[in-house]
């Protein structure tokens, strides 16, 4: 069926030098006070968990609360009052990638970040802004997880969920949308992924053992192996692993991935997890484990918390043997450069094509008309068939 004009027809009373980019840089955030852990765990559990585990809907506030005192226990009382780094680190990233881009744009363009579970930062709060600050077109793009195109559809479904609720009248205020949903595969990326490790093996490992007895630990962000038919990210997240190890794999022979799992009960997920990984290095000859996170482009209770416990863990299993806890790329000058590059095509495109104008009064219609159509449809070919059977038999006789 053909799409109709009165669908996305053109502005006529705008030219693109008119509209200006939103860049939505998206991240999960996390707490900053241990009041809000309940909260944060919630939403958590309603965007991420509910895509993988029988969880009925009454159950998430005395769960979330639940882990709250879990999180509290772990933050407060193991770690000496730690409070997560990364919405400072996701700041930084922000602020770098937009002076990168208002280079080249002015302030046509500008850079916003959007956290998946952290007021004042949901991305409701967040695209009200935008629009009230008359932006016209907007680029979404999740940068916390590298590779899993699950976290990603949360942030889309979160800007889903904003946009209608922010639809007013019969013109749709964004005029122009774009979307990067990972760079798992970026050349860029991977390689400074192994020219971090390399930098730091060179710096404090070299001088003491043999390269076969370095072993590597490539974190990704764990995946659930099923999730109600979501795509979970475990394609791209093995691609990117397979193509940082390529790099280092002819200097540095031991290297293993390492799934950073949310375990959970009656839900199977990525292995191995980082301790297994460990363990069968150490089998194979290491005296030395490198852990690098690649999955993540920014420092969290992940990366440091569990991988913290990890090393603790390992080390009173393995205790002859080295442990160097590597960071995330964070706000690496390097890093934010080619994050701006990668989102510059996509800018360039919104700023200068056409302004599309979407009528969500118009939606209900479609739908029923697509309905109609194919139930016509349908019943047409239903006479059809049922004709020729009776021509057929006519025929045969």
């Amino acid at each position: 069926m053909v799409v109709t004009h009165e669908q996305t027809t053109h502005s006529s009373n705008s030219t693109p030098s008119d509209h200006r980019v939103a860049v939505l840089l998206m991240g999960y955030g996390e707490v900053e006070s241990y009041e809000d852990f309940a909260n944060y765990n919630e939403q958590a559990l309603h965007l991420l968990t509910a895509k993988f585990a029988p969880v009925p809907d009454w159950l998430y506030p005395p769960l979330a609360r639940l882990l709250a005192i879990f999180d509290r226990h772990e933050w407060g009382h193991q770690h000496h009052d730690f409070i997560s780094p990364h919405n400072a680190i996701f700041e930084q990233q922000r602020a770098g990638i937009e002076q990168k881009l208002q280079e080249r744009w002015g302030d046509r363009i500008q850079v916003f970040k959007a956290f998946n579970f952290c007021a004042p930062f949901l991305p409701e709060q967040v695209l009200a802004d935008v629009k009230a600050q008359g932006f016209t077109k907007l680029l979404i793009y999740p940068l916390l997880v590298v590779d899993s195109v699950f976290t990603s559809g949360i942030a889309v479904e979160q800007v889903n969920q904003a946009l209608s609720k922010l639809a007013d009248g019969e013109e749709h205020w964004v005029k122009g949308l774009k979307y990067i949903p990972s760079f798992y595969n970026q050349p860029q990326y991977l390689d400074l992924m192994a020219q971090m490790v390399e930098e730091r093996i060179a710096q404090e490992l070299a001088a003491a053992y043999l390269p076969s007895q370095i072993g590597i630990v490539l974190m990704n962000h764990g995946c659930p192996m099923k999730a109600k038919g979501f795509t979970s990210g475990v394609d791209e997240s093995q691609a990117l692993y397979e193509a940082v190890r390529e790099r280092l794999m002819y200097r540095y022979p031991l290297i293993s991935v390492g799934w950073l799992n949310h375990d959970t009960p009656l839900i199977e997920w990525t292995q191995p997890n980082p301790n297994q990984a460990i363990d069968n290095l150490v089998q194979l000859g290491a005296r030395a484990i490198v852990m690098m996170p690649i999955g993540f482009a920014t420092e969290n209770h992940e990366t440091l918390l569990d991988v913290h416990h990890i090393v603790d863990e390992m080390h009173r299993r393995h205790p002859g043997v080295t442990y160097v806890q590597m960071p995330c790329v964070n706000d690496r000058p390097e890093f934010l450069e080619m994050v701006a590059q990668w989102a510059d095509s996509h800018v360039e495109e919104l700023l200068e094509s056409e302004a599309v104008e979407v009528n969500p009064q118009l939606a209900k219609e479609v739908a029923e008309r697509f309905h109609e159509h194919h139930h016509d449809s349908f019943q047409g070919h239903g006479h059809d068939h049922s004709h020729s059977a009776a021509h057929e038999h006519e025929h045969s006789h």
